[in-house]
């Protein structure tokens, strides 16, 4: 086979921090390459360089392209010859419409007229090519993001590409349309495409993938061919050891009931008649992990997000009670109070001011802990954030560097970090593990361990099964705003959780 690609000793360094070290990867044309490794070790920061998102001249090492040594000074020069990369955050307009986004800036004109019948079949084209079956004309803000990143993609077929670069592409996707989505590029590489795919989904890319390279701390580890591909080989090589226990031992002390949830209904914010939650009861004890799981729409960040300060929804009733007592949770800085925390999904959007560094982030929650007479003390709150960057192993050059900067892990790190200061009784944690790699998951399961066993009450919300089943106690199964199962973990299974969801067996008595 031809090489399409090969990256040879690519060193990148950023101040204080050397993110790449000799990095070589090395791609077969019309092959699916999967490049992996934990949060940090420099995968993306790969990808920029090959895309010109680092342009040439910050970095050392050589990109040779279809046989010619490449100088991209830009994203425009790397698209030129049909490298394309689709980043985890779509960048796609909302208000725009299908066609508008995938030829913006690239229109089809006439005589310096953008040709909108021509813009528009084209689209319709590129649509039946990503198994979309939309009107061109319809706005992105109108379809869900599973087909959001087909747009993306159709955006990347209109450039003619040659190489696809994928960042996390599942990330934010349901099974289903993760499903489609791996699908569409089997039959990429079916009609000769090349890509190269960054995931942590070790399933995905066991399922898909020609090839992997492991990338270390900015050094390439190894590349495995297809016959050696396996979690467990995948595992060892970017962790530098082997994780047989997935999730750490626990032995949990479960105390009496510390927060009660009743007959709990939301309205939908937008659309006054539709009832998102709907008379939901649960219990978490001290020292328990409860889990919630639940396909995508079953209503588990609603429910969470109008539980903690009516952050979600309208037309709210029900009763939360903590220790026994009724408490006033109507207004987030009152669920703060009362020693409620929550912890985001979405860390770029609500959990974190990426533009500011990781001191203020751990102490916004609880400013009056680093605070004498309304006055921040400035000593206090860098020895309370260089604790915590050192309690939950925060990798970073100081607390002074700007969390945008971070890995997915080490931002989630930053998020628990914030409300741990707090000091909440009850932690909600929605998705806690979303994009990050199993290594940083591990420390992540690691600090909700401790956490339970200090004695708090924990309620996760995970899509991921297993994850679930390896680190709650309980498990409470959701669907359609109602819970329709509730089952010890040492019992349950994802069978068992399925059937709660499909039939609404499992209730406990």
């Amino acid at each position: 086979m031809t090489t399409i690609l090969e990256m040879r000793d690519i060193t990148k360094t950023f101040p204080g921090v050397k993110a790449l070290s000799n990095v070589n990867l090395s791609v077969e044309e019309g092959e699916i390459h999967a490049v992996v490794g934990e949060n940090g070790a420099g995968k993306s920061t790969l990808m920029k360089v090959l895309s010109g998102v680092y342009p040439s001249g910050t970095y050392d090492g050589q990109i040779i392209f279809q046989g010619q040594e490449c100088h991209f000074k830009g994203i425009h020069d790397s698209e030129h010859k049909g490298i394309v990369i689709i980043h985890q955050e779509l960048a796609l307009v909302p208000m725009l419409s299908i066609t508008e986004n995938i030829f913006l800036g690239n229109e089809n004109a006439k005589y310096g007229v953008i040709d909108w019948d021509a813009n528009e079949q084209r689209t319709s084209a590129l649509l039946k090519k990503v198994g979309l079956n939309e009107d061109p004309k319809t706005l992105i803000t109108n379809i869900g993001v599973g087909k959001q990143q087909l747009v993306e993609i159709a955006k990347a077929l209109s450039k003619d590409v040659k190489l696809l670069i994928l960042d996390e592409p599942t990330a934010s996707l349901s099974e289903k349309d993760s499903q489609a989505l791996l699908d569409l590029l089997l039959e990429f590489k079916r009609q000769g495409m090349t890509s190269i795919l960054i995931s942590h989904k070790l399933n995905e890319i066991n399922r898909v993938a020609d090839k992997v390279t492991v990338i270390r701390d900015g050094r390439t580890i190894e590349t495995l061919a297809k016959k050696d591909i396996s979690e467990d080989r995948i595992i060892t090589s970017m962790v530098g050891r082997s994780l047989d226990d997935r999730y750490p031992p626990r032995d949990p002390k479960i105390g009496e009931v510390v927060f009660e949830v009743k007959n709990w209904s939301v309205y939908h914010p937008i659309h006054a008649e539709r009832q998102v939650i709907k008379g939901i009861d649960i219990k978490v004890r001290k020292g328990e992990v409860v889990g919630i799981a639940g396909l995508m729409g079953a209503g588990r960040t609603e429910f969470a997000m109008s539980l903690f300060g009516r952050s979600y929804g309208r037309r709210i009733t029900g009763e939360v009670l903590l220790k026994g007592k009724p408490i006033d949770v109507s207004s987030v800085s009152k669920a703060v109070q009362q020693g409620i925390a929550y912890v985001t999904e979405d860390r770029k959007t609500y959990g974190l001011n990426l533009i500011d560094h990781i001191k203020h982030n751990i102490t916004l929650a609880n400013l009056g802990g680093v605070s004498r007479h309304s006055v921040i003390d400035d000593l206090r709150e860098l020895a309370v954030a260089n604790d915590y960057r050192k309690k939950t192993n925060i990798r970073a050059s100081s607390v002074y560097q700007l969390t945008g900067n971070l890995s997915g892990g080490n931002q989630q790190k930053v998020v628990l970090s914030k409300w741990l200061f707090a000091d909440p009784e009850v932690l909600i944690l929605d998705e806690p593990t979303r994009g990050i790699d199993v290594g940083a998951k591990y420390e992540i399961y690691t600090i909700i361990a401790q956490l339970a066993a200090e004695g708090r009450a924990i309620v996760v919300i995970s899509s991921e099964m297993p994850e679930l089943l390896g680190i709650t106690d309980r498990i409470y199964v959701m669907n359609e705003g109602r819970i329709v199962g509730e089952m010890p973990a040492a019992e349950a299974s994802q069978e068992k959780i399925m059937r709660a969801i499909v039939r609404g067996e499992g209730k406990a008595a």
